[in-house]
């Protein structure tokens, strides 16, 4: 199993990304809904990426009422865009603030846990779609704003299933275990590239739809909320982690 890092534990000062643009993937729910909140009250602005409209609407309004800067919602499903599409995203971004300061990988998709015997060959692709050519398409077109910044820092989301493949976990276990090797191909490309990192983290089981389409049995309250590890993906996305590039981190639930 590849080595792994356990993040610290982390308590951000106030305004601790006052001046920072983000980009959250998977920002109308769970993970991405939380992270999204936590970095807008902390001086953040935060670009708001996922595919329904009305769930953006009501994150965009809890960071206003969290004092946070407005902002920005960009409706996108991961599922079906193209590079075309963002490439488009990447010159409207680089339009409206110049450049990016942190770009979060975190929407995914699992439909159902299935053997390979018996899965389906779309749910598969769609699998491989969001969990991987996504991350790529967008990390494409991004680059560029990123090393716009003084400080920028580039985080995939990474997966236990991913490290070390587990019965039926199939096209989400494959897709993760690629898109970690993605992070470190990328981390050693931007070696040169000292204002750039790229790391992984593993938030591990949370209470997210996701968890609950593989585990429909298991109650979800069980699982940590997605506010109380918030932070962990501060530290990454802000200058505390600057010394940090290429590293899979995992956030231990004691």
């Amino acid at each position: 199993m590849p080595e792994t890092t356990a993040l610290p534990a982390y308590t951000p000062p106030p305004q601790a990304l006052a001046g920072r643009v983000m980009l959250i993937t998977g920002a109308g729910d769970g993970i991405g809904k939380a992270v999204s909140i936590t970095c807008g009250s902390l001086g953040a602005t935060v670009i708001l990426l996922g595919r329904t409209v009305r769930k953006l609407e009501k994150v965009y309004d809890a960071i206003l009422e969290a004092k946070g800067p407005k902002p920005a919602i960009y409706p996108m499903d991961l599922a079906g865009a193209t590079a075309q599409h963002y490439a488009e995203l990447a010159d409207n971004v680089d339009k409206e603030f110049g450049r990016l300061d942190g770009l979060l990988h975190n929407a995914a998709h699992l439909k159902a846990l299935s053997s390979i015997e018996n899965s389906d060959p779309q749910d598969w692709a769609l699998s491989f779609q969001v969990n991987l050519h996504a991350p790529y398409l967008l990390t494409r077109a991004c680059l560029p704003l990123l090393r716009k910044s003084e400080d920028a820092s580039l985080v995939f989301t990474g997966a236990a299933e991913g490290r070390q493949g587990r019965a039926y976990w199939g096209a989400y276990a494959a897709s993760k275990a690629a898109a970690d090797c993605l992070m470190e191909v990328l981390a050693e490309e931007l070696e040169a590239t000292p204002n750039v990192r790229v790391n992984s983290i593993d938030p591990g089981p949370t209470r997210t739809r996701l968890r609950q389409a593989a585990y429909p049995g298991k109650n979800p309250s069980s699982h940590k909320a997605p506010e109380a590890i918030a932070h962990a993906y501060v530290y990454l996305l802000g200058p505390e982690s600057r010394d940090h590039n290429g590293t899979r981190f995992t956030i231990n639930d004691a």
